[in-house]
């Protein structure tokens, strides 16, 4: 399973919200630190946002914050938030599958499996274990 670049930007940006829970922080100094488009950074955020993960400020010592404590974010669930929209192999969207072996694979049930066992695995994990240490302002 791959994830998605997106995905990888959000995981990136939590882990440093983790590491300072209270702290406010801009799409500009993720841009910064990370080397990558602010404007790209901020869709991310808007998506965190929306799946309830971090609120916005705006003004003046505006910015995010985790919406809840990085012990009580489970890593399954930000994934599944991050890549909503994303299916594991085009035959999971039925709306759109244009697979010729639909009702016959004996496959689709193993990878559905397969996905929910590793969505599984990453909710024993939460925020708070894999939080980066503060840097240095």
């Amino acid at each position: 399973m791959r994830l998605t670049s997106f995905t990888d930007f959000g995981l990136r940006m939590l882990m440093r919200m983790a590491g300072e829970p209270t702290r406010a922080f801009s799409t500009a100094e993720f841009a910064r630190e990370f080397g990558l488009s602010r404007n790209h950074l901020a869709k991310v955020m808007q998506r965190l946002a929306e799946g309830g993960l971090i609120e916005t400020r705006r003004g003046s010592g505006g910015g995010a914050i985790l919406a809840l404590p990085p012990n009580r974010i489970k890593l399954g669930a930000v994934v599944n938030i991050l890549e909503d929209g994303h299916s594991l192999v085009e035959c999971f969207v039925t709306e759109t599958s244009s697979c010729t072996l639909d009702g016959r694979c004996r496959l689709k049930a193993r990878l559905r499996s397969a996905e929910s066992a590793f969505f599984a695995d990453l909710d024993l994990g939460t925020l708070a274990d894999i939080a980066l240490p503060p840097q240095n302002h």
